[in-house]
């Protein structure tokens, strides 16, 4: 089921001068959310920001759930661009090597822009994009679970879900909590998940 017509754009820009301000638009909100949070994201300071009036800002979206709904499109359609690029790598190397490889790819999603993924997570919650959001969901789960599956890992659905899990809740914490040394954050994670993996940790000199 598509979202609500609510949560989508009004229209697609087609002439560059339209783009210019359809993409100043989500750029305004994108910075709104990292610096000022959610609770500051309206129309008329998006507007604002952006440059353009509020009238040229309705033309492309009926609110700012639209907005913020459009933001979460991005986000999700980056991580796919990002895990499939790594998944692909990935598909030919020893679990071991595979599982750094996959890793490095998500922590460097995440560390993007952490600021503004913890405000669009928040925003999305609130937003009835269950199937779009589950559809992204489950393409990752299924080409990490496939990934999985060729290096006999038993059930590797379960298994593609919680490690995840596991990458998500500790780097996010890693991010919020000021770190910004990312090879210092997958030194950490990676010996977790290789353990999860059944693999012996102290066999790989990386992660010793």
């Amino acid at each position: 089921m598509p979202a609500p017509t609510s949560l989508q754009p009004r229209k697609a820009p087609r002439q560059s001068r339209s783009r210019v301000s359809y993409e100043a638009v989500l750029t305004a909100a994108a910075q709104i959310l990292e610096r000022e949070g959610a609770a500051a994201l309206t129309t008329n300071a998006v507007a604002e920001r952006a440059g353009v009036s509020i009238g040229t800002l309705y033309q492309y979206f009926p609110g700012k759930e639209a907005i913020a709904a459009e933001l979460v499109r991005r986000l999700k359609a980056q991580l796919v661009e990002d895990l499939v690029g790594a998944l692909e790598e990935a598909s030919n190397l020893p679990l071991r090597q595979a599982a750094h490889v996959v890793l490095s790819a998500s922590i460097r999603h995440h560390a993007r822009a952490p600021e503004l993924s913890r405000e669009l997570e928040r925003l999305e919650r609130d937003l009835p994009l269950d199937a779009e959001a589950e559809a992204v969901t489950a393409e990752v789960y299924a080409r990490l679970a496939g990934l999985l599956q060729t290096h006999g890992v038993p059930e590797p659905a379960v298994v593609a879900r919680d490690l995840t899990a596991m990458s998500k809740g500790l780097v996010h914490a890693a991010l919020f909590a000021g770190e910004t040394d990312l090879a210092r954050i997958e030194r950490r994670l990676l010996p977790a998940i290789v353990g999860y993996l059944g693999l012996d940790p102290a066999g790989d000199p990386d992660l010793t």
